[in-house]
């Protein structure tokens, strides 16, 4: 179950080389600030782990699996300075999972939207249930998807992309999602799901370390750009969210929950 505090909950377990993060918010596993500084930051620590071959992302719960970004913060932030800041929790989770020395298998067993569907792209694998259905509603709200947009591009492409982003209403099934590369596995159970995750991660636990982070590195050649690309995005979302519109989006979001 997702953790009642306002600043959510972050476990790591580790066994057999394999280290399992397990992130949870009452809101739907959405993302306050803090949380995704615990997050980046726990990321960073395991990078430098010898202990640790492969990295399981995780949410907690039988809900959502990242309704991205927390939208009482959002509505809280009141000038350029904390905006950005807040955008740029996401510009620094994604570049750490992007740096990480360990390969990152995702565990997406339900809804991403926002946020939680850059998180799922910046993984280097991911297995999914039926129910991990996309959305990117960030347009309809005044603002948009600038920050994750390179991680979910990197995958998925500009024109799918483009479909997401442009249709913020719209749901995109999990096998639409596999079908444009964002998973690299649909299971029609979360039990099944979860015993080919376990059966993949411990082969991977038992392959050459080295090789693995050689691996990484080149699955993310032609990334070296995105630690000042991504604060430029997050400028840009940051600038937006200040807007009226925004403000009256997200009110109105926030009243209908």
């Amino acid at each position: 179950m997702a953790s009642n505090n306002p600043s959510g909950s972050l476990y790591t377990e580790i066994s057999n080389h394999i280290a399992t993060v397990s992130f949870g918010h009452s809101a739907s596993n959405s993302f306050p600030s803090e949380l995704l500084t615990r997050l980046t930051k726990e990321l960073l620590l395991l990078s430098t782990n010898p202990e640790i071959v492969v990295i399981v992302l995780k949410s907690d719960g039988d809900g959502a699996f990242c309704a991205g970004a927390s939208f009482d913060e959002l509505l809280a932030v009141s000038n350029i300075v904390e905006s950005t800041a807040f955008f740029s929790g996401f510009a620094h989770l994604i570049n750490a999972m992007r740096t990480c020395s360990k390969i990152i298998v995702g565990r997406i067993h339900g809804k991403a939207v926002g946020g939680g569907v850059g998180i799922a792209a910046a993984c280097d694998y991911a297995f999914a249930s039926v129910d991990a259905a996309v959305k990117l509603s960030e347009i309809s709200l005044g603002f948009g998807p600038f920050v994750i947009e390179p991680a979910v591009s990197r995958k998925i492409g500009k024109a799918a992309f483009s479909e997401l982003a442009l249709a913020p209403h719209e749901w995109k099934n999990a096998y639409w999602a596999k079908d444009k590369g964002l998973y690299a596995h649909v299971y029609e159970s979360v039990k099944e799901m979860d015993s080919e995750l376990g059966f993949f991660v411990s082969k991977l636990a038992n392959y050459h370390p080295a090789a693995l982070q050689a691996l990484k590195i080149t699955l993310w050649e032609g990334t070296e750009n995105w630690d000042k690309l991504l604060l430029e995005k997050a400028e840009i979302s940051g600038k937006l969210v200040l807007s009226d519109f925004a403000k009256s989006a997200l009110m109105k979001l926030v009243k209908s929950q």
